[in-house]
């Protein structure tokens, strides 16, 4: 018995006892983390660091266990970053808070509190990322807002107060044009009104948030108290005045002429306007005595009037005409002062075309004056809805600057055209002041955006200096490189600052980058002169007889490496590297040329190629089905006729060798006959395969002895290498292994199968492996694609006629339907492979018949077989077929029947929506 032992007795290797494993060290931070740090995956360090973050450890800890933990799993550490970041901003916005709630403070402290500035608090500390809704802050923001309601309440208030006093003046006024007694009998109730108003105004200016109301609130407040008491002085002592009058016939009457008039009337008096009617009488009466006695005047004075009189009212009438207004006003006025001086001395005509004319330059006056304040009325609706549009729709600052620019200068124009407006002036100008903040805030903005910008830009500049001095010394040209684009980047997106101060400050940049940027451009100016010699080393090296691929390779490394050294603008290293590269590559191209020139002339086969792809090409061109077939199958002769002669050859040569072999090495021969047959068809070079050796006869068999070395094919020094042929540069292997040698299944040197399935049968043991199809040696490559090329060509001209003859062949079969005239149906052929004759004979049956049936269900049958949309109007008839055909299980589906459905459809009559459905049918059916 042989004694088993651990190891071979064959090695000299000395029998050496396994080490223990050491046990690895733990991590001094793996007890503080839970075992995170020797955690074996990455999911199971993730948890851990989890929970133990649930224990809300320090950050001093935090952050000793990322600094460790960032550089084993970043994926673990993520959490702990977090965390860090989480406790950073909490310390931020703490200090933040505690900053914005001072300022708050301050805001409810000042006896004066402006609107304003508390919406700009809450504005601003929202922009600074103060946390609103935490406490102190929440709790400040509402008392904010509750005092701005407070200051908004009073201000709503006060225009209360002023239009309820105006209401009260329009009461006192109104009962001044009535009865006395109405006026008596109100008079408590007035009183009442107005002592009430004025506890109210009282009210509101005792408020604590009185002095927190803007303006223009107190001042009118003060008007209407004043007015409206005024109106009441005037009106109690004229209602006691009519009172004692109505008792006392001689007291005096009051001041308000409806009540004097009243109480004339009741003593018996007439009224003042028939006291002034009677006296107007005497004055009438004698006007014509007058003008009977009027003197009479020199002519030659009569005629300057009048002329003096007709030249202003020509010019009145003029400016009238074409409606100037100011202009029409200022001849109007130079008419009046005319007529006042000569007046007299003109006749009643003259005078009355003057009145006329003033009344109409009078009413053009008015008119002006009417359309300019409709104008302004305009602007000043445009100017307050300037602060009050819909939510999301605010002006910004330049777009309202622009806004209140435009509405002035057409109120400028406004006023052009027109007697000025001061009411409407005012409220224009309020609004637009109000909405003039909104600029302001914004140029504010705009004034603090700059000034960071050019501190931001001026740190800049020094840091450009400080790198430069930092980094003088470095030949890190691509990390130079690098730095100068960014600081580039970064200047670029400094911000916007104003044109004068981005001109103090372009100087400066330039001279920092320049200084910066000048020990990298010198580097690039000897780059530059290195890589012009290395252009004309290649120059030279392309133009040589013989090209060197050595000195080319060493050359091209030379390139790559300066340009990995020194970086320069990208367009002009593309520039270099093109010249570089154009004369190495035109020497490989020439060397190409010369080789492709000697190993592609054409062959005999691939002329014959050529000339049945320029006949197929001419077929292609006439557009006649019939000559493009007859074209292909002659070039696939063409391709066909080189492999039938090789074929040929191959049986000779095969037949010679049988004659010689025994039936004992027939069954051995059989799969390298096979392989043969297989490399032949893979073989590009030539027709004909070299002749198989002649099988040995078998041996006696020897016991299988391992042999150290190369036992490839051709290795063995007692075996001769396989038969093979060389490659040439541009061979396709087109053979079915991809080799030059032969394909799959190719018999190897050694004699044995070189294909896994070389002795075997098929998958299923009687099934034998097709052979490859022998298509002769190889085309070249002008042959190859023009052969191609012409049989794209022609199947895509088949394809297109085909088309062309199958709508055709459809219109043929509606037109053949529409007449009733089965002999225009077309044939078979026509109609394409999906229609069979037995169909074919259907329908032309159908057609021989007179109209009969209804169409409709097989109509719908037919565009569920071609899937194609039903009308709306028998959109309901289809969904109910549906549901009809999935109760007949057994029953043929339209796709099995639609040939049928055709011919009933044909069977009846033809009309032009049925003709449409029909074809659109057709359409697709004949197509699959």
């Amino acid at each position: 018995m042989f004694p088993f032992f651990s190891r071979n007795k064959m090695s000299d290797a000395p029998e050496v006892n396994p080490a223990p494993a050491k046990t690895p060290e733990a991590h001094p931070l793996d007890a503080l983390t839970g075992g995170a740090f020797s955690a074996a995956t990455s999911g199971e360090r993730a948890s851990r660091i989890r929970d133990w973050l649930l224990t809300q450890p320090a950050p001093e800890q935090l952050q000793e266990v990322f600094k460790e933990l960032s550089g084993r799993d970043k994926g673990a550490a993520r959490a702990v970053r977090e965390r860090l970041d989480e406790i950073r901003r909490a310390k931020g916005q703490e200090a933040i808070a505690a900053e914005w709630a001072e300022k708050a403070q301050a805001l409810l402290a000042a006896p004066k509190l402006n609107i304003a500035d508390a919406l700009a608090w809450q504005r601003d500390a929202a922009k600074a990322g103060a946390p609103l809704s935490r406490e102190p802050l929440s709790l400040l923001k509402v008392q904010v807002a509750d005092r701005v309601k407070v200051i908004e309440d009073l201000q709503h208030r006060v225009q209360v107060q002023r239009e309820a006093a105006v209401l009260l003046a329009q009461r006192i006024e109104v009962l001044s044009t009535k009865p006395w007694r109405d006026a008596h009998a109100a008079l408590e109730l007035l009183r009442g009104d107005v002592a009430r108003w004025q506890e109210q105004a009282q009210e509101l200016t005792g408020d604590a948030s009185w002095a927190s109301v803007e303006a223009r609130f107190p001042p009118l407040l003060d008007a209407s108290r004043t007015q409206l008491l005024v109106v009441w002085d005037a009106f109690q002592p004229a209602v006691a005045q009519a009172a004692a009058a109505a008792e006392d016939a001689n007291a005096p009457l009051p001041p308000v002429p409806v009540w004097a008039d009243e109480l004339r009337v009741a003593r018996g008096l007439p009224t003042e306007a028939a006291a002034a009617a009677a006296a107007a009488a005497p004055g009438a009466a004698a006007k014509p005595a007058r003008a009977q006695n009027k003197p009479k005047v020199d002519p030659e004075v009569r005629d300057k009037a009048v002329q003096a009189v007709r030249d202003a009212l020509v010019v009145l009438e003029k400016e009238t005409a074409e409606g100037h207004g100011k202009a029409s006003a200022g001849a109007a006025a130079a008419l009046r002062a005319v007529l006042k001086n000569h007046g007299k001395h003109i006749d009643a005509a003259l005078e009355q075309q003057v009145h006329t004319a003033l009344v109409a330059a009078g009413e053009l006056e008015g008119w002006q004056r009417w359309g300019a304040d409709q104008v302004r009325e305009d602007l000043v609706a445009k100017a307050e809805a300037l602060l009050n549009r819909p939510e999301g729709q605010a002006l910004g600052g330049r777009k309202m600057q622009e806004t209140l620019r435009a509405l002035r200068e057409q109120w400028k124009q406004a006023d052009q055209g027109g007697a000025p407006n001061h009411g409407l002036w005012k409220k224009f100008d309020e609004a637009c002041n109000a909405a003039h903040k909104v600029v302001e805030a914004w140029l504010d903005k705009i004034r603090a955006d700059a000034a960071e910008h050019k501190a931001q830009r001026l740190a800049l500049i020094e840091e450009v200096k400080a790198w430069t001095a930092e980094h003088a010394a470095s030949g890190d040209w691509k990390a130079i490189n690098r730095a100068l684009y960014q600081f580039g980047d970064r200047w670029r997106e400094g911000g916007h600052v104003g044109e004068k101060i981005f001109a103090e400050l372009q100087p400066l940049w330039k001279q920092a980058i320049a200084g910066a940027a000048a020990p990298l451009e010198a580097a690039q100016k000897e780059s530059l002169a290195r890589r012009h010699a290395m252009i004309d080393e290649a120059v030279a090296l392309g133009a040589a007889p013989a090209l060197r691929i050595d000195a080319v390779k060493a050359l091209q490394q030379r390139w790559q490496a300066e340009a990995q050294t020194v970086p320069l603008d990208r367009k002009h290293e593309q520039k270099l590297w093109d010249a570089f590269r154009k004369p190495i590559d035109e020497a490989f191209n020439r060397k190409s040329a010369d080789r492709e020139k000697a190993v592609t002339e054409l062959s005999a086969r691939d002329r014959v190629v050529l000339d049945a792809s320029k006949a197929l090409e001419a077929a292609n061109a006439t557009g006649d089905a019939q000559q493009i077939r007859a074209a292909v199958q002659a070039l696939e002769a063409a391709l066909r006729g080189q492999a039938q002669a090789a074929e040929a050859a191959a049986s000779a040569q095969k037949s010679e060798q049988g004659a010689a072999a025994s039936v004992a090495q027939a069954d051995e021969a059989a799969p390298a006959t096979a392989g043969d047959g297989e490399a032949a068809a893979a073989d590009g070079e030539t027709a004909a395969a070299p002749a198989a050796a002649p099988v040995a006869p078998p041996k006696p068999a020897r016991p299988v002895v391992a042999v150290r070395g190369d036992d490839r094919p051709g290795m063995k020094k007692d075996a001769p290498a396989a038969p093979g042929r060389g490659g040439r540069p541009g061979d396709r292997r087109d053979g079915p292994g991809g080799r030059g040698d032969g394909g799959r299944g190719a018999p190897r040197g050694d004699g044995r199968p070189g294909d896994r399935g070389g002795d075997r049968g098929g998958r299923f043991g009687d099934r034998e492996r097709p052979a490859y199809e022998d298509r002769g040696p190889r085309l070249g490559d002008t042959a190859f694609r023009a052969q191609r090329d012409a049989m794209e060509h022609a199947q895509l001209a088949l394809k297109k006629l085909a088309a062309q003859a199958h709508g055709e062949a459809l219109t043929q079969l509606l037109s053949a339907w529409e007449k009733r005239d089965a002999a225009q149906v077309p044939s078979a052929q026509d109609l394409g492979g999906r229609v069979s004759p037995a169909v074919r004979t259907s329908w032309t049956q159908a057609l021989s018949a007179a109209p009969k049936g209804d169409a409709a269900e097989a109509l719908l049958r037919l565009e569920m077989a071609a899937e194609v949309p039903t009308p709306a109007e028998h959109i309901a008839a289809r969904r109910l077929l549906q549901l009809q055909l999935l109760t007949r299980r057994n029953d043929p589906t339209p796709e099995q029947t639609w040939g049928q459905d055709a011919a009933k459809v044909l069977a009846s009559g033809s009309d032009a929506a049925t003709a449409r459905r029909l074809q659109n049918v057709l359409k697709n059916l004949l197509r699959k």
